[in-house]
């Protein structure tokens, strides 16, 4: 069926809220779908919503092997809180040494396409490998994140990723709805946030916000605002 055809018979999707869609995709697909989380202050509104619709939903991560600590550490706040299990993807390691053999340890300073391929040996590649079993993969994507994510949808076909359904319960969510809700249900966060950082990403990529600046102008802020995608999110 043609991806856009099928977009369509999702259509009706697009006006349940974030807990209406997560508990309709996860009865849906049970143990097909997951969370890929890289635990900003989104996907921790989403692992929050998705425990209390099951306790035995899918929840993985990719560690770049380039994390902050802090980001490490919220992890283990939220394996306790919930009680769940966090399932970990890494970067293959001979790819990893070949590129650093080549090209430097901070060789993503150094051009877009250089960050790219950082990016897609620690990011693309062990995602691909995360979904190959998947139906569905939930995201914390939002509209009013970047120019780039202007147009995201809540239920997507993913045709990077052999046409899988890409879930993003908090499209149109704001940036204020996202912290009543971690706020009012004492949710975990990463508390790099409190120092800044509203997008948190590997550390030598990720710095604080300037007051007035865009919220993702601290990801790879040595690029153009049409550039700051990783490759795990481009349709």
């Amino acid at each position: 069926m043609n991806n856009k055809i099928m977009e369509n018979n999702y259509s009706d999707l697009e006006n349940k809220s974030a807990y209406e869609l997560l508990e309709y995709v996860i009865n849906k697909y049970k143990d097909k779908i997951a969370l890929a989380s890289s635990f900003g202050a989104e996907d921790v509104v989403l692992v929050d919503m998705m425990v209390k619709i099951s306790p035995h939903v899918k929840i993985f991560t990719l560690d770049t092997g380039r994390l902050p600590y802090e980001t490490y550490d919220l992890m283990d706040k939220i394996r306790d809180k919930y009680n769940i299990k966090i399932d970990v993807y890494f970067p293959d390691k001979e790819s990893v040494q070949k590129m650093i053999f080549e090209n430097g340890f901070n060789l993503f300073y150094k051009s877009v396409e250089l960050r790219k391929l950082c990016c897609k040996i620690r990011k693309v590649e062990p995602l691909k490998i995360a979904l190959s079993e998947l139906e569905a993969w939930i995201c914390g994507l939002r509209r009013e994140q970047s120019v780039t994510r202007s147009e995201v949808r809540k239920v997507e076909v993913d045709q990077t990723h052999n046409g899988i359904l890409k879930i993003n319960p908090l499209a149109d969510w704001t940036e204020k709805q996202v912290w009543d809700y971690i706020n009012k249900n004492n949710v975990p966060y990463n508390i790099l946030h409190d120092k800044g950082y509203p997008s948190i990403g590997c550390a030598p990529c990720t710095r604080a916000v300037k007051p007035g600046e865009d919220i993702r102008a601290g990801r790879w802020w040595w690029e153009t605002p049409d550039k700051k995608e990783c490759g795990l999110h481009v349709k």
